[in-house]
């Protein structure tokens, strides 16, 4: 239990391009859900006008 920081097997490349991966999957998703909440909030708004 020298130093947990120097080896790090999720640093490899691999790793490192699977989480790019999965951070832009998350901004994709929410994106996606605030695009659905305006449009609804827009559309339930414009019904009573």
């Amino acid at each position: 239990m020298a130093d947990r920081k120097r080896f790090d097997p999720s640093a490899s490349p691999r790793h490192r391009k699977q989480r790019v991966k999965n951070w832009a999957m998350f901004a994709i998703l929410i994106g996606l859900v605030g695009l659905f909440f305006v449009l609804s909030i827009v559309r339930m708004g414009g019904a009573g006008s």
